[in-house]
């Protein structure tokens, strides 16, 4: 007679290995694998970005998919919003292969073991699911914007709503631990990671500004007191659209979910006073946060902002001053406008886009000095606490870190805030903030 042990060992073997012969013999039917080829005509719009696209037949109204570029022979494998019966651009809300472009003739192609794979001509692999031989038996667009493989039960085994690049469509969520976070777009022309992220963090959502110069992400921006989680951490953060149940309006809203809980929030940002479903929520390249709606209403310009997160008339939420980037590598901001370059004569001249701190030769502290600017704050100030310490240990700190550019301190809390980058300074009336800037000795 076999031990217990014996017979448990031969039934998880058996349960394994049922579970692997079901998942090779689980397969894509030859009629719906497919690979494209990226050689043929360009599309006849205008597209976001500027760029030249060619269409694929991977499609579900409002959501097309495409290869573009904005600089030759460097092409993105993307998800396209809009409809071609108004005159509106072509909107980009998901990429693949961001930062990893492929050539002309590149093949997009999903075989039989379930695997979507982007290759360029040569056969270089440049984005994959990952999801060969994992029970994958179909793909699908949804008219949501999500693009699924799912096996035979239904059940997704990947998505692309897991993965965005710098855009929230409805019905999507950003999720605990950083792990599907946006991040933006680093320029028109160049299709790869900017500075900027919004990441879903235990107590709220936060904005980060990425620095070379800088150990770790800058804070810019916290939803914390917008969002509010008494006891335990978030789950997930979903951006929906409802309608308002009186025929006149849509509430665009963010909801939120704590984690093992059914306690749940909702966050109105917008009400358009149209059906607003095709919404998508944008980390811009200035690292703004918009909403754009397309308005079916109108036959031109049919994408509306309906929310701007840093807005130049309406402070609800932030002025533009708080944007690292609103004045370029420096300058002072004033009710979002860029109204001083300092300099370290101690005028503040009239700002430019040439306006920059001047470059530092040397880490020694005998070959820079300080120059002191009055009633400002830096863009860290608002969204971190700095530390607790007097104005001269404040100075010490930032004149032996070599990467220091300068610093901020508050007189009226005793706050002191090191700064890697200088970028945008806001202008306030309290003239117990102060900053003062390195300039190299002449």
């Amino acid at each position: 007679m076999s031990s217990p042990s014996f017979t448990m060992s031969v039934l998880l073997s058996l349960s394994l290995f049922s579970l692997f012969a079901f998942l090779a013999q689980a397969q894509v039917p030859a009629n719906e694998t497919f690979k494209f080829v990226n050689d043929q005509e360009f599309g006849p719009y205008i597209v976001e970005y500027d760029g030249s696209y060619r269409m694929l037949s991977i499609f579900a109204s409002p959501f097309q998919f495409a290869f573009y570029n904005t600089t030759p022979n460097a092409f993105t494998l993307a998800l396209r919003m809009g409809l071609t019966r108004s005159e509106s651009l072509f909107r980009w809300v998901w990429e693949a292969n961001r930062g990893n472009p492929v050539g002309e003739n590149a093949t997009l192609t999903f075989g039989t073991n379930g695997n979507l794979v982007l290759a360029d001509a040569d056969g270089r692999v440049a984005w994959q699911t990952n999801t060969a031989n994992k029970g994958v038996v179909g793909l699908k667009l949804l008219p949501t914007g999500n693009l699924v493989l799912y096996n035979s039960k239904g059940v997704f085994v990947w998505q692309s709503f897991d993965y965005p690049t710098d855009t929230l469509l409805v019905g999507q969520s950003l999720k605990a631990g950083g792990v599907n976070k946006l991040v933006s777009r680093l320029s028109e022309s160049e299709n790869k990671d900017g500075p900027y992220s919004l990441v879903m963090e235990p107590k709220g959502l936060a904005m980060y500004y990425k620095s070379p110069n800088s150990p770790k992400p800058l804070l810019y921006f916290s939803f914390y007191d917008r969002i509010t989680v008494q006891t335990g951490t978030l789950d997930h953060v979903t951006l929906n659209v409802a309608d308002t149940d009186d025929g006149f309006a849509y509430d665009i809203t963010l909801d939120y979910q704590i984690a093992n809980s059914t306690n749940s929030g909702t966050l109105i940002l917008a009400r358009p006073k149209y059906n607003a479903t095709s919404t998508f929520l944008r980390l811009g390249i200035d690292g703004n946060v918009k909403f754009y709606t397309y308005n079916d209403k109108v036959d031109y310009g049919a994408w509306e902002v309906t929310f701007r997160l840093f807005d130049r008339d309406n402070f609800v939420w932030e002025q533009e001053c708080q944007l690292p980037e609103r004045c370029g590598s420096f300058g002072v901001c004033e009710d979002s406008q860029c109204v001083a370059c300092p300099s370290s004569s101690g005028v503040l001249l009239g700002w430019s886009k040439t306006c920059a701190a001047e470059k530092l030769t040397s880490c020694d502290a005998k070959s820079f000095h300080y120059y002191k600017i009055d009633g400002v704050d830096h863009f860290l100030s608002k969204f971190t606490t700095g530390s607790a310490t007097k104005e001269a240990d404040c100075g010490k700190k930032c004149t032996s870190d070599c990467k220091c550019l300068g610093y901020f301190y508050n007189r009226d809390s005793s706050r002191c805030w090191i700064a890697y980058e200088l970028k945008t300074l806001t202008k306030v009336a309290n003239s117990t903030h102060v900053g003062y800037i390195k300039a190299p000795n002449h």
